[in-house]
């Protein structure tokens, strides 16, 4: 099932080209704050599972490109991310560690937009920001020491994932925590319409620029690993994000650039690149020194 939101906080199921509002059949209040009730969704799915599907064929529906859509968990308790997970994306940032052994960094709830919403860049002169293109893990389930092994049960579903990053040496969350730094979407595909997330192709364009181009078979901790390794230490809320981790090929974005992200058996984000008037700090006053120089 491909589970959205949309035109200000309603969901809806994907059915082809139209989309199908249960936003009633759900109990979900699109006026709620904070909007918590996709996590409730998420929780309760499997309860409510029979009554969206018995409910599909009254419920009303628009077509998915009238439809405006948003951030498919725009609450999550945390966005759990993993740094230099691809050997390629270690070797050209000139990384001597990777996922494995350096562990996972948080993103703010606030830093998540959806598929509708542009990246904003912020008022950081001298500086680049970079795309790192992702595959989102929602977690479905309450879950603390989860073995590798069991790690399906925990997962609810899959999302296009952006890790947007102000390139630099300062403290990584600080550079990756702007809004809007977080896109996700399009939408929801639960656990059980993909049958192997380890083997996914995944891509990247800025404009017509292929720039990023992988498979989850590549990752250096894997989607099980990476689900163990989290909640070994905290535990894991529905509607929690795992992000995870970037394939080589990052790069910076301007104003006026648009994002396309694919990943087989989710979809496809386009996302608009805008300059935005907020975010200037001293952080960020002082040029990154060196040059960003890339290697093979």
């Amino acid at each position: 099932m491909r589970l959205a939101r949309f035109n200000g906080g309603r969901i809806g199921v994907c059915l082809g080209d139209e989309i199908a509002d249960v936003t009633a059949i759900c109990g979900v209040d699109p006026e709620e704050w904070p909007a918590v009730g996709p996590l409730r969704l998420i929780r309760d799915f499997a309860a409510l599972r029979p009554r969206i599907e018995a409910g599909l064929a009254s419920a009303p529906k628009i077509a998915l490109a009238q439809a405006r859509l948003e951030a498919p968990v725009p609450w999550p308790n945390k966005v759990i991310a993993y740094p230099v997970n691809y050997h390629a994306h270690g070797r050209e940032m000139q990384a001597n560690y990777r996922a494995t052994n350096q562990g996972f960094f948080l993103k703010p709830s606030s830093s998540v937009s959806g598929p509708g919403d542009a990246v904003e860049l912020p008022q950081v002169p001298g500086r680049e920001v970079h795309h790192e293109s992702e595959l989102g893990i929602v977690i479905g389930k309450q879950v603390r020491g989860l073995s590798r092994e069991n790690w399906r049960e925990a997962v609810f579903g899959y999302v296009c994932l952006l890790d947007m990053v102000v390139r630099g040496r300062e403290e990584r969350v600080f550079r990756k925590a702007y809004d809007t730094f977080c896109p996700t979407g399009p939408w929801i595909v639960t656990a059980d319409e993909l049958t192997d997330p380890t083997a996914l192709d995944m891509k990247l364009w800025v404009n017509d620029e292929l720039r990023q181009s992988a498979n989850t078979r590549d990752l250096v901790l894997d989607i099980p690993g990476m689900i163990e390794t989290a909640s070994a230490v905290m535990t894991l809320y529905p509607g929690d994000i795992i992000a995870t981790g970037t394939p080589e090929g990052v790069g910076p974005v301007v104003a006026g650039d648009t994002i396309r992200i694919t990943i087989d058996g989710i979809g496809e984000m386009r996302v608009p690149v805008v300059q935005g008037n907020q975010g200037a700090t001293e952080v960020f006053a002082q040029p990154y020194v060196p040059p960003i120089i890339k290697q093979n």
